[in-house]
């Protein structure tokens, strides 16, 4: 499956690039970024193109990953879809309900998979965990503390703007709903509140009755940053189990998730709706932080 990149910043060097160059079934076509000296360099270290034009290389495809700002992905995944190329976006697909279910119309209508690249979750000790939790069952709570900095010294995404504009709870937010929604389905009402340092507190009541407890932050001090989740309920306490960070590892399974989607499989679990349903259970926590309402989802609603 010919590839192309769109993005050259850390995530791109980290995760996506080098992943597209190391996949035996990849071929790595070009890079596009909006700094076209980037996109040559980042091209060039992996035997790929570098494009001056979205569109050419849109063209030239079978498929897109994306390392970009969400509002920036959402506009490309959409060209791309209506093109009829597969979409390999990264989390959150975009910043707002009506961009992400734009992308997974566009993509419905062409008939081209999309994944969405939540990062952990491509981790076979994540995934175990989650089967083995799914058929516990009877859990009543899930609570998920993230919370690091971005602003510490040497961290590559300190200069990323929308990062430092949307804080945690669109950064790092993502990859605790994606955990969550699994195990204790839908959610049906979401009430968030923010403090100083990007302290940001959700809380998701779910279609079953469990309700989970959020706290995010991407400017956290020293010496309160952790990485802790679990659920509760009748089983008992369920940790989630720390893996290894292998975000090339974890990329080359998206990529072989796209595959199996391309190829006539069934929906990955980690699809283009299983991104806007994050998109909007997110987007219901901005809404509830500025309104200071709880947001209720509407049935059929993502989320």
């Amino acid at each position: 499956m010919r590839f192309g990149l769109f993005g050259t910043g850390p995530w791109a060097h980290q995760a996506h690039a080098p992943a597209l160059a190391a996949h035996p079934d990849v071929e790595f076509v070009g890079v596009w970024g909006r700094d076209p000296a980037k996109a040559a360099a980042l091209a060039s270290e992996h035997g790929a193109q570098p494009y001056a034009e979205i569109d050419a290389l849109i063209a030239d495809v079978d498929a897109i990953a994306v390392a970009l700002p969400p509002d920036v992905q959402a506009d490309i995944a959409l060209r791309a879809a209506r093109a009829g190329k597969h979409l390999l976006l990264d989390k959150p697909i975009a910043f707002t309900t009506e961009a992400a279910a734009e992308i997974v119309a566009a993509a419905a209508a062409q008939q081209v998979a999309g994944v969405v690249f939540f990062t952990r979750r491509f981790m076979p000790q994540i995934q175990q965990f989650i089967d083995e939790v799914r058929a516990a069952g009877g859990w009543l709570e899930a609570r998920i503390d993230h919370l690091g900095s971005i602003f510490q010294p040497g961290n590559p995404f300190g200069a990323s703007v929308w990062r430092k504009q949307s804080g945690g709870l669109w950064d790092v937010g993502p990859h605790a709903v994606a955990l969550i929604l699994p195990v204790l389905g839908p959610v049906a009402q979401v009430t968030a509140l923010a403090g100083d340092r990007d302290m940001t507190h959700v809380l998701l009541r779910h279609t079953g009755g469990a309700i989970s407890t959020l706290t995010l932050s991407v400017d956290a001090p020293a010496a309160l940053e952790r990485e802790d989740a679990a659920f509760f309920g009748e089983s008992g306490v369920a940790d989630v189990p720390p893996v290894p960070w292998l975000p090339v590892e974890a990329f080359g399974r998206a990529v072989d998730a796209l595959f199996g989607a391309a190829n006539g499989g069934p929906a990955p679990a980690l699809d283009l709706a299983f991104g806007a349903e994050v998109v909007a259970i997110l987007a219901a926590a901005g809404e509830s932080i500025t309104t200071g309402r709880t947001i209720t989802l509407e049935p059929g609603e993502p989320g």
